[in-house]
């Protein structure tokens, strides 16, 4: 059956996910509307985006969100700050789809196809390669970075059961020590007129706790902070949280609460409170709430740092995939 490829707009791509009437796999949070839109808006306004929509009989099997720079085309987003890359897809549809958007870069004189971030289980990585190879075009795959992720189980004492008996006594002891310091209040931002005043700390304490992530924060990143979480808050996907000793926020945290996941995006911490652990024991109290609202999975996203390990977390390997859209 003969896949169609056409062009589509930004306010169509908003509308399909809203509606979502085909059926689309939307797994993905960093392939989402609102996440893409504001991206695009901060570090890319001139960009060529395109949307390209395949159709079986009428109905949308796929989209590719892509960029367009000469004769190279990409996932749209960039690895600092999208932390995952595919493409939407109905099940059992990738390799439709995969074939007829190759049939359709080669037409339009893309050349390469550079797709970064992607996860093992991704379109990407089950369908695009096998496309490719069945058109006869080179396909390189690297390892890119790490992210770490948990299933969670049903209870917190489950989930410390999970963890090895040091890192469990660990998890314990640091809680103990942070509840005999003082009040302990692990609160979340209830309402969107409070999001600016969250990310104010958010930002320094981000700045603050590390040297890396203070060259991190740019005026243009926090340009993108900012208004990111207002559009993730708008359509109800934000979870802000901020850990108190006595009133006093010592922590916070940006994590995103999407189909059953809950992905811990960013924190920051008061170095004057360090030696209390605040900035692990933020994370760890996240993933208790998240057992209590039943959630399937936590996701530490991109990154190898030692307290993802610590609070049980594990390794999958993510990729980077380059298509020359040429026969060997």
């Amino acid at each position: 059956m003969d896949c169609i490829i056409t062009e589509e707009n930004f306010d169509w791509f908003s509308t399909c996910w809203q509606d979502n009437d085909d059926g689309l796999n939307w797994d993905n949070f960093f392939v989402l509307p609102p996440w893409l839109r504001v991206w695009q808006q901060v570090f890319a306004p001139e960009a060529r985006l395109c949307f390209l929509v395949g159709r079986q009989e009428g109905r949308v099997i796929g989209i590719a969100p892509l960029i367009l720079t000469g004769q190279t085309a990409s996932t749209i987003g960039s690895p600092d700050v999208c932390d995952y890359a595919d493409f939407i897809v109905a099940p059992g549809k990738g390799i439709d789809f995969c074939m007829a958007l190759l049939d359709e870069l080669k037409q339009r004189k893309v050349e390469v196809l550079n797709l970064e971030s992607v996860r093992p289980d991704s379109v990407v990585m089950t369908s695009m390669q096998q496309a490719a190879g069945q058109r006869g075009y080179m396909v390189s795959v690297t390892k890119d970075e790490v992210t770490l992720e948990r299933d969670l189980p049903a209870t917190w004492e489950e989930y410390l059961q999970i963890l090895n008996s040091k890192q469990r006594h660990e998890v314990r002891r640091k809680l103990r020590r942070l509840e005999e310091a003082g009040t302990v209040n692990y609160r979340f931002i209830e309402d969107v007129a409070s999001v600016p005043g969250f990310m104010d700390v958010f930002l320094k304490q981000f700045t603050e706790s590390r040297m890396d992530k203070a060259t991190f924060m740019t005026v243009e990143m926090e340009k993108f902070f900012r208004s990111m979480g207002d559009a993730i808050f708008e359509v109800g996907l934000l979870r802000l949280s901020v850990l108190e000793l006595d009133n006093t926020p010592v922590a916070t945290l940006i994590a995103f609460d999407y189909n059953d996941v809950i992905y811990l995006y960013n924190s920051g911490y008061d170095p004057a409170y360090s030696s209390l652990s605040v900035g692990v024991l933020s994370k760890a109290l996240c993933i208790k709430d998240s057992i209590g609202w039943g959630k399937k999975r936590f996701d530490f996203l991109k990154g190898d740092e030692q307290y993802k390990y610590h609070l049980g977390g594990q390794e999958v390997q993510l990729y980077k995939c380059q298509i020359a859209l040429k026969p060997l």
